[in-house]
């Protein structure tokens, strides 16, 4: 797999501008993510949400990530990285702010969809931006420092929410508006247009036959697999922790507080896991991340009513399972050429999408059928188990195959 924007003699101020700025994006994106979920208390008595409304906002956005992640995918391929994260921003900073002057509940949900359209587009972009513009060695820490961002901006939203500087809802949407708004300029000055040249070989080819050649296929559904039961484990906790704990016993600022350790242990492991994919021993590095995923649930599943051991078992989990993530958006770009990148990385985001959206309803269903937080935590570890082992299988699968070399596009950034 030949092909890239960047290449190994980008300088050293270069990258480091490059990694500033989506660093910021990745922040304002986790802050975005998790912008409904804390304006939800104090939103929902103004609209008169019923639990199904606020089901159907919370989850609207989650299918709009579906689609803007695959169309960010693309028009990444298509016009370059920076016009395809310039654009995401837009439309998830113009939606954000729309959805403060809401006044209806389909006004609401439709906004908050178009806004998951934005925040879907950006990653693609963002992954395919971190893996290119570092050496093939330094790939998997570069996408994990990107992607430590996307906790640390779920933690501000949680502190936002535990100092309770949202009272006027509106508030959060208008911050979450304005910041990738401001973005754009400095994004558009400082960084080259980072379009991919296609060679006239991949262009005859065409983008699906390259995702699913005899060498890409197995590699591709392994992707898919690890990145549905993944992300459905991870959005499960982000939705459904803090009442899981309330449930137990725990007060509501206590939830809180682990629900915000969660977040920051989330961006230490998704550092961890960088530094596990780019290590010579990524087999056994991944193999160790997802065991203690799976221990790290049993644990807070067993877990008494305590802040302390609470608080222990959400930082293990929060560790493991951002850990588990970073491993796989460090893997999804050395999966493809870079002619079909964005594209590669973006489908196998939406797919992850997917599972986003089933396992808040597994945990739903399983509380609405009067299952413990215990019994709640405890069914998903085989959820857990087979996204495991299938990332175990495409590390041992990408450790045997030649990798994509990073050429071209040099002296654009030489130019920066």
């Amino acid at each position: 797999m030949t092909g890239g924007i960047m290449s190994a003699t980008t300088s050293q101020t270069g990258s480091a501008r490059i990694f500033f700025l989506i660093f910021l994006a990745a922040i304002i994106e986790g802050f975005d993510l998790q912008a409904a979920g804390v304006a939800a208390p104090k939103l929902a008595p103004v609209f008169g949400l019923t639990p199904a409304q606020m089901g159907l906002f919370f989850s609207s956005a989650t299918f709009g990530l579906i689609f803007g992640a695959i169309a960010g995918g693309v028009v990444s391929d298509r016009f370059g990285r920076r016009f395809g994260l310039c654009a995401s921003l837009l439309v998830f900073g113009i939606f954000s702010l729309a959805t403060a002057g809401v006044s209806t509940v389909e006004q609401l949900i439709a906004m908050r969809f178009l806004t998951g359209v934005g925040l879907g587009g950006a990653l693609p972009n963002l992954v395919s931006i971190a893996a290119e513009a570092t050496s093939q060695e330094r790939r998997g820490r570069a996408v994990s420092l990107m992607y430590a961002g996307v906790p640390l901006g779920g933690a501000v939203a949680s502190i936002v929410a535990m100092a309770g500087l949202h009272d006027d809802w509106r508030t959060l949407f208008i911050a979450g508006g304005i910041m990738p708004m401001l973005l754009v300029l400095p994004l558009l000055l400082l960084l080259p247009p980072l379009r991919v040249e296609k060679k006239q070989s991949a262009k005859s080819e065409g983008t699906w036959r390259q995702l699913f050649s005899q060498g890409t296929v197995l590699s591709t559904l392994l992707l898919w697999t690890g990145f549905f039961f993944g992300i459905m484990v991870l959005y499960l906790l982000l939705n459904w922790l803090p009442t899981l704990l309330v449930t137990r016993g725990l007060n509501r600022e206590q939830a809180g507080l682990i629900q915000l350790i969660f977040n920051i242990a989330g961006a230490a492991g998704s550092l961890l896991g960088g530094l596990f994919l780019d290590s010579r021993r990524k087999v056994l590095n991944g193999t160790i991340c997802f065991a203690l995923l799976v221990g790290s649930l049993i644990l807070l599943g067993i877990a008494p009513a305590n802040v302390a051991m609470n608080a222990i078992a959400g930082a293990m989990v929060g560790v493991s399972v951002m850990g588990a993530q970073a491993l796989l958006y460090g893997i999804a770009p050395q999966c493809y050429g870079a002619a079909v990148r964005g594209t590669g990385v973006g489908i196998a985001v939406a797919v992850g999408r997917i599972g986003s959206v089933l396992g808040p309803l597994l945990a739903g269903g399983l509380v609405a059928s009067g299952r413990s937080p215990t019994e709640v935590l405890m069914a998903i570890v085989p959820v857990a188990l087979v996204g495991g082992i299938a990332t175990v299988v495409l590390l041992s699968r990408l450790r045997g195959l030649p990798t994509a070399t990073s050429v071209n596009g040099a002296a654009a950034l030489a130019k920066n």
